[in-house]
């Protein structure tokens, strides 16, 4: 039994470095979600969290080293573990009050900022917990290599179960908040069960470990410290659906972390808010006129308001959704008057998956609504997808994208323009305005259209007459205007699976809009 007993006390220390790892990673991937509707995810905001992580571990693991040669007993890490629980609460009630404290600031400073005051004391407190624990447990100098390789042996592998466990598992299934809030309590037990606090004075540092967990708990139940304004949190959005009278009609809007994504009528299915809705709108009228049985395939799901407006108004017609977040559709047969018995055939799996699955040749227009100014999809934006696509399309047949950029400033629209060209015969950029060179605003968003067949306004003119709508609002760019804006002196980048840079050519949008 004693031997028994002596072999498990021999696993605790590994069993402190292991736990304090994974959740200092559990933090990390959490950060994503929890500065996601105040700052975005971006390129930016990823950069952030991982530097300052990584900043905190470092520091925590040279402040650590020279704590645990100073006071090289268990109870220095008992109050360790007890300060990291507390720095891991303390986010909570922090979250709203630094996100408006930095509001005012550059938008990468913003970041940077919030970040920090968010994640650095706890990732710098638990960075301190490894050299604690190998300095208490360091017994022969001669095999110190070997113990030290197995503790952050042991520190790797907690961080990267981490890491698994919070992407694939827990955010969808207790939420953000409620993670912060069940690790700053697991860290108060470790400090508890192996942190030796009961040998200080009067027992002082358990009944306060005892105390903190007992008013993490109260306080993040009453407070509202885990409740968040999503509707629903997946592994990919905070989802939320807000409801409003917009010309009178009963709208709820759908938004996706920071992005107002859909407008999404309750009576009216061809109420539509968005320029470049009613835009692709004029298109699906074209393209139901050319096809006995109009077919077409959405990458991007949203509010589905425009498959919504297919199935309403052009009975008959085969509409596929390819959505990779299955959260969005439950939000849109939940809340946003999707039917359940609807014919929208919904695909739940990344675009690039799924269309190599699907029959050449089968469809009369795709639509690619998966692109934002705020996080494009690179991997759908290349030369290479555009082939796959092609490759589904009727003869005639379109495909559609909307596209954010900065028509004097940017480079992704004309480089994305400059790829669909590589593929499609014909490509025009339109919007539903004539503000070509004269639109004040920095992000605008344009529709750019690939096919085989060429298209006038005409063309769109009579499919709207035909179908009996009113006036299509699709205006092409104007030959002298593309001339001016695509023969610039720098030649458009070819984006392919190779080289992609979309991040970088949207960054002035990203600072821009903040």
């Amino acid at each position: 039994m004693r031997d028994r007993l002596a072999q498990l006390d021999s696993l605790v220390p590994y069993l402190i470095v292991f736990s304090a790892s994974a959740c200092t990673l559990i933090l990390e991937i959490v950060a994503g979600r929890i500065l996601a509707p105040y700052i975005g995810v971006s390129l930016y905001t990823w950069t952030s969290i991982i530097g300052v992580v990584l900043a905190g571990i470092s520091i925590g693991n040279y402040l650590g080293g020279l704590a645990a040669d100073r006071f090289p007993h268990r109870v220095t890490l008992g109050l360790i573990l007890l300060g990291g629980g507390t720095f891991t609460v303390i986010i909570l009630p922090l979250i709203q009050t630094a996100a408006e404290g930095f509001i005012t600031l550059p938008i990468i400073l913003r970041i940077v900022l919030l970040t920090a005051v968010l994640f650095l004391p706890s990732s710098l407190v638990m960075g301190m917990v490894t050299p604690v624990v190998i300095r208490l447990h360091l017994r022969e100098l001669d095999r110190s290599g070997n113990v030290v390789g197995r503790f952050y042996a042991v520190s790797t592998a907690g961080s990267i179960l981490g890491v698994f466990i919070t992407g694939f598992v827990l955010i969808q299934w207790i939420g953000t908040r409620p993670i912060v809030l069940a690790v700053g309590i697991f860290l108060f037990a470790l400090a508890i069960l192996f942190g030796d606090l009961w040998r200080m004075r009067f027992g002082l540092g358990g009944v306060v470990a005892l105390c903190a967990i007992a008013a993490a708990a109260v306080l993040g139940l009453t407070q509202g410290w885990v409740d968040s304004s999503c509707q629903r949190e997946s592994n990919y959005f905070c989802i939320k659906v807000r409801e409003r009278q917009i010309e009178e009609q009963t709208v709820r809007t759908l938004t996706l972390d920071q992005l107002l994504h859909s407008y999404v009528a309750r009576d009216d299915p061809e109420f539509l808010v968005y320029g470049y809705e009613k835009v692709t709108a004029d298109f699906v009228a074209l393209q139901h006129g050319r096809s006995e049985r109009l077919s077409t395939l959405f990458i991007g799901g949203g509010g589905y308001t425009m498959p919504r407006l297919i199935e309403e108004v052009y009975p008959g017609s085969h509409v596929e959704v390819i959505e990779i977040d299955p959260a969005v559709t439950e939000i849109a047969h939940q809340l946003l008057w999707l039917r359940r018995d609807t014919a929208i055939i919904t695909h739940n799996v990344d675009a690039r998956m799924k269309i190599p699955e699907l029959e050449p040749g089968s469809y009369d227009m795709v639509v690619g609504d998966a692109f934002n100014d705020f996080s494009v999809p690179y991997h759908l934006t290349t030369l290479e997808f555009n082939e796959s696509v092609s490759e589904l399309l009727r003869p005639g047949g379109v495909f559609i994208v909307n596209i954010v950029d900065n028509l004097g400033t940017g480079r992704f629209l004309r480089a994305y323009v400059n790829t669909l060209s590589r593929t499609f015969e014909h490509v025009y950029v339109l919007r539903d305005d004539d503000l070509w060179e004269d639109d004040p605003r920095s992000n605008v968003t344009y529709v750019v259209v690939g096919t085989d067949r060429p298209v006038t306004a005409a063309d769109l003119a009579g499919a709207s007459a035909s179908a009996g709508r009113g006036e299509p609002v699709s205006r092409f760019m104007p030959d002298d205007v593309f001339e001016r804006w695509y023969g610039r002196e720098t030649d458009p980048v070819l984006l392919t699976d190779g080289f992609v840079p979309v991040d970088q050519m949207l960054a002035h949008l990203y600072l821009r809009s903040r």
